[in-house]
């Protein structure tokens, strides 16, 4: 109990060294940091005032300058969409309407919200009524070649 009296808001201190003071340079042989003050012989960066800009390497041609830079730019009214294949609407059954909420049910998107595009890969043999945000051509024409509709949202 005689220990807790002693931590008080008023005798609080870091713990010893845990703090130092910093070094002053350029006070004599005999402070430790006298004549060049810890920056060496001649060069650059023994002089005052000097500093160069960031990135600069000394006259090489420096790194953001020797990468290759990215082409394009990202609209800023991307349409992102969930993309399905028509190969993989074949595990539904005959007549089925095949919409976001059975697609996300039946795990081929992630969520109900995306916007569904159907993709022409694969094969179907299965008339089904797909209701989609979007079609390729190649998608259309196979469903409608199996007997179903492609209905855009």
């Amino acid at each position: 109990m005689e220990e807790q009296d002693d931590i008080r808001l008023h005798n609080l201190r870091p713990p010893s060294g845990s703090r130092r003071m910093r070094k002053r340079v350029g006070r004599g042989r005999g402070a430790g940091g006298g004549k060049t003050s810890g920056r060496g012989q001649k060069g650059q960066n023994s002089r005052s005032g000097s500093h160069s800009k960031p990135g600069f390497e000394g006259g090489q041609m420096p790194l953001f300058r020797r990468i290759p830079k990215l082409g394009g730019f990202t609209p800023r009214n991307r349409r992102v969409y969930a993309v399905v294949n028509v190969g993989d609407l074949a595990r539904f059954e005959k007549d089925q309407v095949v919409d976001p909420a059975l697609l996300a049910d039946s795990g081929l998107v992630r969520k109900e919200r995306d916007s569904v595009k159907v993709l022409g890969d694969g094969e179907l043999k299965v008339s089904l009524t797909v209701r989609a945000h979007a079609f390729t051509s190649s998608a259309r024409e196979k469903i409608e070649a199996a007997g179903g509709r492609a209905e855009v949202i």
